[in-house]
Parts: C-alpha cells; sequence; structure tokens
C-alpha cells in the first residue's frame, strides 16, 4: 500500500484497534476474527486511514461481505481512525495454526 505505515509506531492505537477487533466475531465459529488469525497486516496511510488485510476460514464463506463490514466498522469506532477499509486476501491461506493459544484451548483442539 502506497504511503502506508505499521500502525506499530503508535502502539495505543495498535491496541485499540485490535480490542476492536477482537468485537468481531466469526458466525461459524465461536471465536473473534483477531484471535483466530483471520488479521493479516493492519497498516495506517497518511491520511489515517486504517487498512485491514485479512482472510476467512474458507473461500466460499458466505457472509463474507459482512464479516469484512463488521471489521471496518469495528476499527472506524476507535478514536482516532477516520476511515477503514478491509481488504480480503487468501496468500498466504488460512490454517487452524493461526488461531491463537486461547481459541484453540477454547475449541477443544488442543
Amino acid at each position: 500500500m502506497s504511503g502506508a505505515k505499521k500502525t506499530s509506531g503508535d502502539e495505543r492505537l495498535t491496541r485499540e484497534i485490535i480490542k476492536a477487533l477482537r468485537k468481531v466475531f466469526d458466525p461459524e465459529i465461536p471465536a473473534n476474527v483477531f484471535d483466530l488469525g483471520l488479521i493479516y497486516d493492519i497498516d495506517r496511510a497518511d491520511d489515517g486511514t486504517i487498512h485491514v488485510r485479512m482472510t476467512l476460514t474458507a473461500p466460499n464463506c458466505p457472509v463474507a461481505g459482512q464479516i469484512m463490514k463488521n471489521v471496518e466498522d469495528a476499527v472506524k469506532g476507535v478514536d482516532g481512525v477516520p476511515d477503514c477499509k478491509a481488504e480480503l486476501v487468501f496468500d498466504p491461506p488460512w490454517t487452524k495454526d493461526m488461531m491463537s493459544e486461547a481459541v484453540k484451548l477454547e475449541l477443544g483442539l488442543l
């Protein structure tokens, strides 16, 4: 993304964005999109717009558009974020290994 920079330069903003993403749940798996490992990158453009590169657990997810809208709405709700654009990618493909340990434990995968 041209002109984008990692939000890691502003750790408070990054923490708040992650906190917001943890409120967005996958409708098929009872876990949030961040801890499921669906969020690949969070970048901030020069104008402050947050760009979220994300994936889905399955490429043919029937609610892909709604999940992406939920991600954008959640991030836009963070103070200091003027706008958010979610980009859907499938490379690298999502695997269960991308889930946090807590989600794996909760889902009985550990």
